[in-house]
């Protein structure tokens, strides 16, 4: 199958401001690259690619003072098979866990791995190890959040999450990814896009979505706590530690984001 992904974000600044953009798909899919997602703007200005430290492709602007829209569409190649469920995946020691891995065992900014430790060993600590013990944190935080847009809020972190039990998917993934490195399973969060093809209506606003890897028997799962099944046509664009590391922008100065429209669909 293929699958049509694309955004439109517009920005007023009142002045010259420099952004940092991570809305490329991520280079591991870029085989399945049918169209191109190149960035474009409106007033044009020179647009620079580098690449972040976990590997994100990114782009840098400066946009000019007043209205700026920033847009790509790009058609990507989908197997449009389910994602695998791997139940035999193992945990490892953390002795024996590879080097690049080992920061994804540690607390960061969205990710309170020290506020959450008793929590989390009192919750799974009689979970079975690996898969097991990753799929009933995913369990545990589908059925303790409840998930509604108007709980969105950019200062949430994964143990306000777990107090407040309400929030949106990228806090659904930082209280999974939380509880999976107290737990001492490495997890990183990921962000991309995820269409509604293979599910039921009625289907909600699109947005870029939020879900996490955790690393078992030697390879990197994909879990995603906010809807808790395999899904298909999940475009990745971009992983980090916690959204910290994969906002779509980072902006250097006072704007507002007065258009914001992504798009995932199946091209029939």
């Amino acid at each position: 199958m293929h699958i049509k992904v694309g955004y439109e974000l517009v920005y007023d600044c009142p002045q010259p401001t420099p952004m940092m953009l991570m809305l490329h798909i991520h280079h591991s899919r870029v085989d399945d690259i049918v169209v191109a997602d190149q960035v474009m703007t409106t007033p044009r200005v020179p647009v620079s690619a580098y690449r972040d430290g976990f590997g994100n492709w990114c782009s840098r602007i400066v946009a000019p003072r007043g209205r700026i829209t920033i847009t790509s569409s790009a058609v990507v190649r989908d197997s449009g098979v389910e994602e695998a469920v791997t139940p035999q995946a193992g945990q490892h020691a953390v002795q024996d866990l590879p080097d690049d891995v080992l920061v994804f065992l540690l607390g960061s900014r969205y990710c309170e791995t020290d506020r959450l430790s008793d929590v989390a060993w009192q919750l799974f600590g009689d979970a079975p190890r690996g898969w097991g013990r990753v799929q009933a944190i995913c369990d545990y935080v589908h059925h303790h959040i409840v998930f509604n847009y108007q709980d969105a809020r950019s200062t949430r972190t994964a143990w306000d999450a777990y107090q407040e039990g309400r929030g949106v998917c990228r806090d659904y993934a930082h209280l999974a990814v939380a509880l999976c490195r107290c737990m001492n399973i490495p997890a990183r969060y990921c962000t991309g896009y995820l269409g509604d093809m293979g599910t039921e209506p009625p289907y909600g606003p699109m947005d870029f979505a939020g879900w996490f890897e955790a690393y078992l028997g030697g390879a990197w799962h994909t879990f995603d706590p906010r809807n808790n099944v395999p899904r298909i046509g999940r475009v990745l664009m971009a992983r980090g530690r916690d959204a910290t590391d994969v906002p779509i922008s980072n902006t250097f100065g006072p704007n507002v984001l007065s258009g914001f429209q992504v798009w995932a669909e199946e091209v029939v």
